[in-house]
């Protein structure tokens, strides 16, 4: 007789009279009741945030949301002019080019901001390893994720405001005391002062609330989501992206190659 399958998880099954989503009805116990942001972070975590957690965690997916005609969002309009038929390849190529410059810093903060605090200890001196990550960066000349912005040459206005909802909720936690460390002590070793970035801030963020620091890229993608839909909505409404393609065309310069 062949072994019966089992394929066990905690996320949602269904029958053909009810849908269960994390051991609670979907219909009669979280539609209505839940926000679509505690519900993404109960997802991920396994378990239900606090009302703190889940404003810390929404202003994150709100300040990710857009930032304007970035190259993602130009990559949706652009491919939503090519195939207006495809809603999904215009979002899946705003989203594709979330990476190391654009969105991806969120996570890649997270990444760097855990790996600097792994070894340090219960009661960490934040001036003292932010200065000593700061001086690695320069000798490997290596850029530190979430300090700099292309736009906001001296201060990123999302990143003030996350920090002080994150105090006000008593989420001010490691990560984003030392990402506000680095901010302190860098101007001394780099010369020059830069801003942290809200991509990076965002990425402290949600390391202090706990969730993994391998999946906070999928977080900035959740929000610029919404970001992306959005700027296809526009698109349709008030169409840009007929005129970048013809500019780029029209002005494009044949230069032979040196091969």
């Amino acid at each position: 007789m062949a072994e019966e399958l089992s394929f066990p998880t905690g996320l949602g099954t269904s029958t053909p009279e009810t849908i269960s989503l994390l051991g609670q009805d979907l219909a009669a116990d979280l539609m209505g009741k839940v926000g679509f942001g505690e519900l993404a972070f109960w997802l991920v975590a396994g378990r239900r945030p606090s009302a703190g957690e889940v404003r810390v965690f929404e202003a994150v997916l709100v300040a990710l949301a857009d930032h304007g005609f970035t190259p993602t969002a130009i990559a949706a309009r652009l491919t939503y002019l090519s195939a207006p038929e495809s809603l999904q390849g215009a979002l899946a190529a705003g989203l594709l080019g979330g990476g190391s410059r654009f969105l991806g810093v969120t996570e890649d903060c997270g990444r760097f901001l855990a790996g600097l605090l792994r070894d340090a200890g219960p009661s960490p001196d934040f001036e003292a390893i932010a200065l000593d990550a700061v001086r690695a960066a320069k000798a490997d000349k290596k850029f530190i994720p979430g300090l700099g912005h292309p736009v906001h040459k001296e201060l990123d206005p999302r990143t003030p405001v996350l920090i002080r909802i994150a105090d006000e909720e008593g989420l001010r936690g490691p990560h984003l005391q030392l990402f506000e460390a680095i901010g302190r002590v860098h101007p001394s070793v780099l010369g020059k002062t830069l801003p942290l970035n809200g991509a990076g801030v965002c990425g402290a963020a949600l390391a202090d609330l706990g969730l993994p620091v391998d999946l906070l890229r999928g977080f900035a993608l959740l929000a610029r989501t919404a970001g992306l839909i959005g700027q296809i909505a526009e698109e349709r409404r008030t169409p840009i992206g007929m005129d970048i393609y013809r500019f780029v065309d029209r002005n494009a310069a044949y230069t032979p190659r040196e091969d």
